[in-house]
């Protein structure tokens, strides 16, 4: 069964919203600090974690990567100084990333980058009631996705 017209225009927005924010995203992150907006992404997790560190694990699950694009990217964070990894003391199974002091420096000078565009670009476009709708739409999409 085709999508309705009003489907399919929401499907084409959602798209190209996606692809045009990410495309501006990356663009600032590349501009401001030198890494792609999915490395920030991976940064600003750690950043916000306890201690500013997560099993690898944990950090896959809330990137929504896979172990392996994970293990890519990690490595290439690691080479540049931004983060390190580390065996648990406690599971030898288990790998610990954690954000360097040259990562916090680094999220620290990319972040107010980030938020001057997502307010110019999202949320100055969109009322209060908007930007719950897109809330609730998010989350709602989202857990399906994830389910």
């Amino acid at each position: 069964m085709p999508l309705t017209t009003e489907q399919n225009e929401a499907w084409r927005s959602l798209v190209l919203l996606t692809h045009v924010l990410d495309d501006a995203l990356d663009t600032q992150t590349q501009a401001d600090g030198g890494l792609p907006h999915a490395y920030y992404k991976v940064l600003v997790f750690l950043y916000e974690a306890p201690d500013r560190r997560l099993t690898m694990a944990a950090l896959a699950r809330a990137q929504r990567y896979s172990p392996s694009r994970l293990t890519h990217a990690v490595k290439s964070m690691e080479k540049s100084g931004w983060l390190s990894r580390s065996v648990s003391e406690s599971d030898g199974r288990v790998r610990i990333v954690q954000l360097t002091a040259e990562g916090i420096q680094l999220v620290r000078r990319v972040s107010p980058g980030q938020v001057r565009q997502v307010r110019e670009r999202v949320f100055a476009n969109l009322s209060d009631a908007q930007v719950g709708q897109l809330t609730a739409i998010g989350a709602k999409v989202i857990a399906a996705l994830d389910a």
